[in-house]
């Protein structure tokens, strides 16, 4: 397993954002969590071409998955201990907030996306959200696709890859964007 060391700023932003999400959408379970985070990134690069996280995502069976905040809504919560506790409810995991939102981490441009995201995502099912992260010509598929293993984790023949999605396939056809976003890279 490769290691990503994520920044105090990443875990601040994603711990708030958790709980912003569950303040207005309600209850969260931990693949919603997952599934919107990663939208946030997604929509905030083709908007911006600016990471909402800036997390790493692999292509999982239910992926695009960010293996450090996944393996933290699973087990022992440790990077977002301040922000939200887990709970199983019929062998789901709950993500509830534990903390106040504070928008410290967040511009008003961040703010304006996560009401999008809410107002397009909310009411979808954590199933919904995967079906929508693994559509057609996504990162997701385009990267499942490329490197063989769609049709392995389509059969559920293997439900994980340590293959990094490339987020930035999202703006290729945008030079601005593309230069903006590979410049955030280079400095963070």
């Amino acid at each position: 397993m490769s290691y990503i060391k994520l920044t105090q700023s990443q875990i601040n932003k994603v711990g708030n954002s958790i709980i912003y999400l569950s303040e207005k959408i309600g209850e969260l379970s931990k693949t919603k969590a997952l599934k919107l985070i990663y939208i946030l990134d997604e929509l905030s690069i083709k908007k911006s071409g600016i990471p909402f996280f800036n997390l790493k995502y692999k292509v999982w069976k239910f992926g695009p998955v960010s293996e450090e905040i996944f393996i933290d809504l699973s087990s022992e919560t440790t990077l977002l201990k301040n922000y939200i506790e887990r709970t199983s409810e019929e062998g789901v995991t709950i993500i509830k907030p534990i903390s106040e939102f504070n928008d410290d981490e967040f511009s008003d441009n961040d703010i304006d996306l996560l009401d999008f995201v809410i107002e397009k995502f909310g009411d979808k099912s954590a199933k919904d959200l995967v079906s929508f992260t693994h559509r057609k010509n996504s990162p997701w598929y385009n990267t499942a696709s490329e490197n063989s293993v769609l049709e392995l984790l389509e059969k559920e023949e293997i439900n994980n890859t340590e293959l990094l999605i490339d987020m930035g396939v999202l703006i290729n056809h945008d030079d601005r964007k593309k230069s903006i976003y590979n410049d955030f890279i280079e400095t963070h």
